[in-house]
């Protein structure tokens, strides 16, 4: 056991050749740990604070150049994972607007202006969405978001005819750009069968393709690629049986032995169970955590859940 409180910034995946995401955690000295996530892994702590905490802002001085600047009094979390100061100290909440207005600060800019890549990510019940990805993240940002299966349909020059690309394939294609975790993870507890989530993302990509391919824009050429899943998710892509972790992560300790993990979900094994379940890390987000040889109670799990 520990005693050491740490903030969890979230579930994180290096780019190829590593295959292992990681927990990434602030200790109160401001110094980051990262948890290897790996097949065979077991992952105990217990929540050791109520509510959540602010993650802190960025600010971004070219396409692989940032600075982390942490929230100086880990004030409570009021706008997703900040709070009101660093939200607006916040350089990446300009790019939203940028292929609007271009109104950023020259990092960001800069960073901006790289190639970009247009993606159709299709998850484990079928929900389908388009999204984009720097030239920099293009694997991990699919890979982050727990994607079943997905295709790149355009290379762009930069950050601006992406996004004008994005909202036409929403507004002429049907296509949303987010789909919540909530729903992610309850697909992942029943997810579709792989050749069906195959050809669903497909029609998708298509009908993505055609929408740009006749939106009269410059700056881009249309592209069919698909991305490769990482292998450390395939069981949890597969049909195996599973079941929704039963228990809340904002209170409580719990502990397994991950089997499978795709975007920030884990397929976990619970001590003293032959079940498996489906833990949305992510969940953990801004909540500080005390790490150790905690155990998640075995849910008394009747026939009828089979």
């Amino acid at each position: 056991m520990t005693d050491t409180r740490y903030l969890v910034h979230g579930v994180f995946w290096p780019a190829p050749p590593a295959s292992c995401p990681v927990l990434r955690l602030q200790a109160p000295d401001g110094t980051f740990r990262e948890l290897a996530l790996d097949g065979g892994a077991r992952l105990g702590f217990r929540l050791a604070a109520e509510g959540k905490s602010c993650l802190g802002h960025h600010r971004v001085h070219g396409p692989d150049h940032r600075d982390h600047v942490l929230c100086a009094g880990q004030s409570p979390a009021a706008r997703g994972h900040q709070c009101e100061r660093c939200f607006v100290a916040d350089d990446f909440r300009l790019m939203h607007d940028f292929h609007r207005d271009g109104r950023v600060p020259p990092g960001l800019h800069s960073y901006l202006m790289q190639p970009h890549w247009l993606y159709v990510a299709t998850f484990a019940a079928g929900a389908t969405k388009v999204g984009t990805a720097s030239d920099l993240r293009k694997w991990q940002r699919l890979a982050e978001q727990g994607a079943v299966v997905a295709r790149y349909v355009a290379r762009t020059a930069d950050g601006r005819v992406v996004r004008l690309l994005e909202d036409l394939v929403t507004r002429d294609g049907g296509l949303p750009q987010q789909v919540r975790s909530a729903a992610k993870a309850a697909a992942l507890a029943t997810p579709a069968s792989a050749s069906w989530l195959t050809e669903r993302n497909a029609a998708h990509a298509t009908t993505a393709r055609q929408v740009i391919s006749a939106a009269g824009l410059d700056g881009f050429e249309v592209v069919d690629e698909g991305w490769n899943r990482p292998g450390l998710a395939q069981r949890l892509c597969s049909g195996t049986a599973r079941h929704a972790y039963p228990h809340t992560l904002a209170s409580g300790q719990h502990g397994f032995t991950i089997r499978s993990v795709a975007g920030s979900f884990v397929l976990a094994a619970l001590d003293d169970a032959d079940l498996e379940f489906v833990v949305d890390l992510g969940q953990l987000k801004c909540r500080t955590i005390e790490l150790g040889q905690y155990s998640s109670t075995v849910p008394a799990v009747q026939e009828a859940l089979f």
